[in-house]
């Protein structure tokens, strides 16, 4: 018989129900903010692709939106301190109002290269949107305006995050085993 993902999760953290009542709040909060301004969300891939689907959904304003890829972290479950730009935007953001969605912000080093990258191209603002914050791993001050839930210093997968591409498709967060990823 073939293992289940779930057999890997040490525990559940945030459960489906609850990431659905939060991206609603936090949908509800962003489009009243942006009640008078279009915006343009900036997904961060992959992590962040099934968060910012759920919240775009549920957006009441007009937005477009793009991707771009960034790493820190390589083939590694540790950041390396070192950012690079792996797939820029398809669009211009100058003189738009900027929304990042991000998956997790936890060392905040990719999350300040970003926000950098961003004002330099003259975006009208900037702000960001994360599932998670993991406070404990940060490394530099990084701060995000729409944060869903903070949760503790745990290896977490599932709703769009992963490890070595696994885990995405698991409708909840959850902390990873450390025997799996060898932790």
């Amino acid at each position: 018989m073939t293992p289940s993902l779930a057999d890997d999760i040490a525990e559940v953290l945030i459960s489906e129900a609850a990431i659905e009542a939060r991206v609603r709040e936090l949908a509800a909060e962003i489009s009243r903010d942006y009640a008078e301004n279009s915006l343009h969300l900036v997904g961060v891939l992959r992590g962040a692709t099934i968060f910012l689907a759920d919240l775009v959904r549920r957006l009441t304003i007009p937005v477009t939106f793009d991707f771009i890829a960034i790493s820190s972290y390589g083939a590694d479950t540790r950041s390396t301190g070192i950012v690079r730009l792996v797939k820029d935007l398809d669009e211009s953001v100058e003189s738009r109002h900027v929304l990042i969605v991000e998956d997790v912000v936890d060392t905040g080093l990719t999350l300040n290269y970003l926000l950098e990258v961003l004002r330099q191209r003259k975006a009208a603002s900037v702000e960001v949107c994360a599932l998670l914050d993991k406070p404990a791993r940060r490394r530099v001050s990084a701060a995000a305006k729409y944060v869903g839930f903070t949760v503790p210093d745990a290896f977490v997968v599932g709703y769009g995050l992963d490890y070595a591409q696994r885990y995405r498709n698991l409708p909840y967060i959850g902390a990873l085993r450390p025997e799996v990823y060898g932790g």
